[in-house]
């Protein structure tokens, strides 16, 4: 109450408590931390199943044989088709659909917190998730690696990476490409994460959030192998997810991984004007 006696309005919550209690509600999940354990053993596997196999047969996969630097690129890329998505897709599910589920949305759409950051809090959760995601898998490729498979030994002490034109990477260099090849994928699961996001604030349920973006990647790469459907294809966000090979080759031809992103972007855009657009209309 004011001096006149009229109430007064609550006060809005800060950006810094409302970040906090997301991230603390995302990080706190066991199967956030599952599905991150899960994917951090992935590259680990691979690096063992390399070391005691034969070379594999012509693939991307070859070229981590004696080349250890290459193996977070190879896992980003195989992961990315499907893997890390559903990661995403889980993290954008319980972001609203869930939370709408549960009955605790009610609460966040009544308090003083205000529309948009409410739709700015849950992107960052989920773009957390990603990050986060993106780093172990990219981390534990590194190591493992490098630890396991080690770098070419014609490379001599100071190479560390063998391109697949067949040129030498210095260690920083090699850095380099694994950086901008985790940065790219981040790119594409941030598109991803605002789609799954979108669909999350027009249901309840999160298996329909799931079962939307992932039966649309597997559609997608559906429509990708049919040659009638050519002129579609550069629309189509999996298109350009075999582009993270690109940054194997030296010089690194940008055409492809710039696309992608292009694309990426749009669909980033897409369904972040979609969820705000709900989320500001939706009834409490």
């Amino acid at each position: 109450m004011n001096r006149t006696g009229a109430p007064t309005a609550p006060r809005p919550v800060s950006w810094g408590r409302l970040l906090g209690a997301e991230l603390r509600w995302v990080l706190r999940r066991p199967r956030t931390w599952l599905m991150l354990v899960l994917l951090t053993a992935v590259p680990v596997l691979m690096a063992i199943g390399i070391v005691l196999s034969d070379r594999p047969r012509r693939s991307l996969l070859a070229e981590v044989t004696g080349n250890g630097l290459t193996l977070p690129v190879v896992a980003l890329s195989i992961l990315l088709t499907l893997l890390l998505p559903l990661v995403v897709a889980v993290a954008a599910a319980d972001a609203i659909a869930g939370e709408s589920q549960h009955g605790t949305l009610r609460g966040l759409l009544l308090a003083p917190v205000g529309r948009v950051r409410l739709v700015a809090m849950k992107s960052v959760g989920v773009l957390v998730v990603a990050a986060l995601a993106v780093g172990l898998v990219t981390v534990a490729g590194l190591a493992a690696g490098w630890l396991m498979i080690g770098p070419p030994a014609v490379l001599g002490a100071d190479g560390a990476l063998l391109t697949m034109s067949g040129t030498t990477l210095s260690p920083s260099g090699a850095l380099y490409r694994i950086v901008l090849v985790a940065a790219w994928t981040l790119v594409q699961l941030a598109a991803v994460g605002a789609v799954a996001l979108a669909v999350s604030a027009w249901t309840e349920h999160p298996l329909v959030v799931l079962s939307s973006v992932l039966g649309g990647l597997i559609l997608f790469g559906v429509l990708t192998s049919i040659p009638a459907l050519e002129p579609l294809h550069p629309w189509l966000i999996t298109t350009g997810w075999g582009a993270a090979a690109d940054v194997l080759r030296d010089p690194v031809p940008a055409g492809e991984l710039v696309r992608s992103t292009l694309v990426a972007a749009g669909y980033l855009a897409v369904g972040g004007a979609v969820l705000m657009v709900r989320m500001v209309r939706r009834d409490a």
